[in-house]
């Protein structure tokens, strides 16, 4: 008789025990609750961390982490943990208002702009955050700095080279295509790159949402006109996101935009808030987060 799916046999031991100590390392870590349904996710990844480390228990592997005789393995850990589903242009409604937001944020203040991208993943988010101001400024060049962060450094990786399969850019406008990417050619052929003076526009930076202190850098303070936080608060228990928000609010000026994913409601969380368009916040005129 044929193995069923929860018969079949692992390659490491994987207890329960093993995956509530997986849960309460990565929370602490990275701020992510793991659901009780992701116990085949987190064995499936770090499994292959297992592979690569020659170790051969979960406990083991678990013990060397928590004992510090393993301290360059905790990025390989959280890399393997995070989750970066992403793509261009992805939740099309906030980039029109975007570029509203940025044409007017200029005729207000006359000062460059400063967008803060805060999981970049491998970069979808931050070159389409660049593209739709390139195009509401028509210059690619536009008065922008854009930091865009992440907790994984191998995405980063990936994000900062700015090259991708042909596939990733296939669903865009030839328009758009053709002004902003380059195609591969010889052994990069079915790859497509960002153009460089798109690139200029985006720092890259590792950075920890749960971290004591942001280093951000930037102009203006490190004041933002928008941020991006988009897909990131549903891995975060209430009390983490609250904590976030909190942080977020004396980083944004008086007109700022913060941009929350689909399935992300941040009014019952922080009373700094309001909507102003699907899943876009704005500041209310109390600055100050009572619940702080």
């Amino acid at each position: 008789m044929p193995l069923q799916k929860s018969d079949t046999v692992k390659e490491f031991d994987f207890k329960r025990a093993d995956f509530e100590r997986v849960r309460a390392l990565i929370y602490s870590r990275a701020g992510i609750s793991l659901a009780d349904s992701k116990q085949e996710m987190v064995y499936s990844r770090l499994a292959r961390r297992l592979r690569a480390t020659g170790i051969q228990s979960f406990a083991t592997y678990l013990d060397d982490l928590e004992g510090g005789r393993m301290k360059e393995e905790w990025e390989s850990f959280t890399n393997a943990l995070t989750t970066n589903l992403t793509s261009f242009f992805r939740e099309a409604h906030h980039f029109p208002l975007l570029a509203d937001h940025a044409l007017g944020a200029r005729a207000r203040d006359n000062a460059p702009l400063t967008i803060w991208c805060s999981a970049s993943s491998t970069g979808e988010e931050p070159y389409s955050i660049a593209m739709t101001l390139c195009e509401a400024f028509d210059t690619l060049s536009p008065p922008v700095q854009i930091i865009a962060t992440d907790i994984d450094t191998n995405v980063l990786a990936t994000a900062s080279e700015g090259m991708y399969g042909i596939e990733r850019v296939e669903k865009m406008a030839p328009e758009r295509l053709k002004r902003f990417f380059l195609r591969g050619k010889g052994r990069h052929e079915g790859m497509v790159r960002v153009r460089p003076e798109l690139r200029q526009l985006v720092t890259f930076r590792q950075l920890n949402l749960l971290s004591e202190t942001w280093a951000l850098g930037g102009q203006n303070g490190g004041a933002f006109d928008a941020i991006f936080c988009r897909n990131v608060m549903i891995y975060f228990d209430k009390e983490t996101q609250r904590k976030i928000l909190a942080r977020f609010v004396p980083l944004m000026k008086p007109h700022a935009l913060l941009f929350a994913g689909h399935s992300e409601n941040f009014l019952y969380v922080s009373n700094s808030l309001r909507l102003r368009g699907k899943t876009v916040y704005e500041l209310n005129d109390i600055r100050n987060d009572r619940r702080a």
